[in-house]
């Protein structure tokens, strides 16, 4: 051989679309309960919260008319406050248990302090406190205390003791428990969240229903699946399935016409396979049967040569039918899609066929580049269409002459030659080499018509695109097989999917 470069073989672990597929979609759930939990699930999440803000918006509304009637008596409290001389009095008409402690609800406590805490009049319970920098003289202003351990809501004033701005200011208290205001905004909560007690299975209840009558389509499509033959392969109307769902069945419909294409290349396969396999198992029949009828020694040594030569043609054949049927037919579960050093999958393959190289006293060369020549392939598949393109060259090729193959890169693609001095193809038959069993006349050798229609369809498989030229040194051919670059694992297995007719 002319050259030889060693390659580090670069360790890979391919990725498995099976478990990705495992991980993306291995959810057993129901669509209809999956609906039907992201719908209610908001709703029994918001439902206490509902009930949280309706307790306080209750409150509120509770609070404004007892706040109302609590700031009139601190400001009817405030009137009967007087001053006389230096004493600060406070006037009742009537008993003051009478004006403030007639609720048989709540109790009701009131409070006139000095401007130095000292408590005038009233409760001394209620706690005092002392007026702000901001102060508003004579506004009520609500606050919420605990009064010998009840929650009590107290409406106080800053009174003026005289006209004048910088006058003294005495506190004017009055408080009360919240027994009226808790049994109001609880008949309000009540009333608000009765009705949603049976709103809400209402609510379940029409959204079952609406989702039951939504997924009608869906059930309908699943009938008339169900109801095709096996045989049925024909693509499903998307004229009448909701939008939604159209996309899917026009992925569907895809699949089916790729698994229809591959029953029809099985189908071709088995046709081609007993038609070619005939001829040879015919001959061999024939030649058994000459060789019993002979009784000449030599004889039967010639017939059984001849029947080992046939029987290594129909290996031949039958090896070369069943890369076809694995090149038309391919399987990502078993030949996985992974980065390929092509350098060195052409190395490998080239060092295998260099003893039948040797053996017609052909040079066998290998150019390569430096770095790692890295396509998404199939190792099997790249492995036989290198194997068919170098075999086919040394089969081609006279003794004497000369098989050189070269990977090189070319902008974004990796570029796979196998050049030959053999006696080429005439540029009529270079497209027809590439129909099945088709063989060039007068070539000078027995071929089986197949191995660069197993060239054609595994570089189709791989995007790849194969052409045949004149040998632009001399005589011969130049077969070019043109890859696209490695992209990432993950992303080759994706676009490999729909690249590849799988079975």
């Amino acid at each position: 051989m002319k050259s030889r470069i060693h390659l580090p073989r670069w360790s890979r672990r391919p990725e498995d679309p099976a478990a990705d597929a495992k991980a993306g979609l291995g959810h057993p759930n129901s669509l209809f309960g999956e609906i039907l939990d992201w719908m209610l699930a908001p709703l029994l999440f918001l439902w206490p919260i509902s009930i949280i803000v309706t307790h306080n918006v209750a409150n509120n509304i509770a609070n404004q008319p007892y706040d109302r009637a609590l700031a009139e008596s601190v400001r009817a409290l405030g009137r009967l406050v007087s001053v006389e001389g230096s004493e600060i009095r406070v006037s009742f008409p009537a008993p003051p248990r009478a004006i403030f402690r007639a609720d048989q609800d709540d109790v009701v406590y009131y409070q006139v302090a000095s401007p130095s805490g000292a408590v005038i009049a009233g409760d001394r319970e209620v706690p005092w406190i002392a007026p702000a920098a901001s102060v508003f003289p004579d506004e009520v202003v609500f606050r919420d205390e605990v009064i010998q351990g009840e929650e009590v809501r107290v409406a106080y004033q800053f009174q003026r003791l005289y006209p004048e701005r910088s006058s003294p200011l005495a506190l004017v208290q009055v408080a009360e428990t919240r027994n009226k205001r808790s049994d109001l905004a609880s008949r309000v909560v009540t009333g608000v969240l009765l009705p949603q007690f049976a709103i809400i299975p209402l609510a379940v209840i029409l959204v079952w229903v609406g989702l039951s009558r939504g997924i009608a389509p869906l059930n309908r499509l699943q009938r008339l699946i169900r109801r095709r033959r096996p045989s049925d392969l024909s693509p499903i109307h998307s004229a009448g399935v909701p939008e939604e769902v159209r996309p899917l069945i026009v992925a569907f419909n895809d699949m089916m016409a790729r698994l229809e294409e591959n029953l029809v290349a099985q189908q071709r396969f088995i046709a081609d396979a007993a038609h070619q396999m005939r001829t040879p198992l015919t001959g061999l029949k024939m030649q058994t049967d000459l060789a019993l009828l002979e009784h000449d020694p030599e004889q039967i040594r010639l017939a059984l040569q001849r029947i080992s030569a046939s029987a290594e043609r129909a290996g031949h054949l039958i090896n070369q039918l069943l890369a076809l049927a694995r090149a038309e037919a391919t399987s990502e579960r078993i030949y996985a899609v992974e980065p390929v050093d092509l350098e060195v999958l052409v190395r490998d393959v080239t060092q295998d066929l260099f003893p039948r190289a040797l053996a017609k006293q052909i040079d066998l060369g290998l150019e390569g580049a430096d770095w790692p020549q890295l396509v998404d392939g199939n190792p099997v598949l790249l492995r036989e269409l290198a194997k068919n393109l170098i075999d086919n060259a040394i089969k081609y090729t006279p003794r004497g002459g000369h098989v050189t193959v070269r990977t090189f890169p070319a902008e974004d693609a990796i570029s796979l030659e196998v050049e030959d001095t053999g006696a080429g193809i005439p540029e009529s038959d270079r497209e027809r080499v590439f129909e099945r069993f088709y063989r060039v006349l007068g070539s000078g050798e027995d071929g089986s018509g197949l191995g660069l229609p197993i060239v054609k369809e595994i570089a189709e498989l791989h995007r790849a695109t194969v052409s045949l030229s004149p040998n632009p040194s001399g005589l011969g051919t130049l077969a070019q097989v043109i890859f696209p670059r490695s992209v990432s694992p993950k992303a080759a297995i994706q676009s490999t999917t729909e690249a590849f007719p799988l079975a």
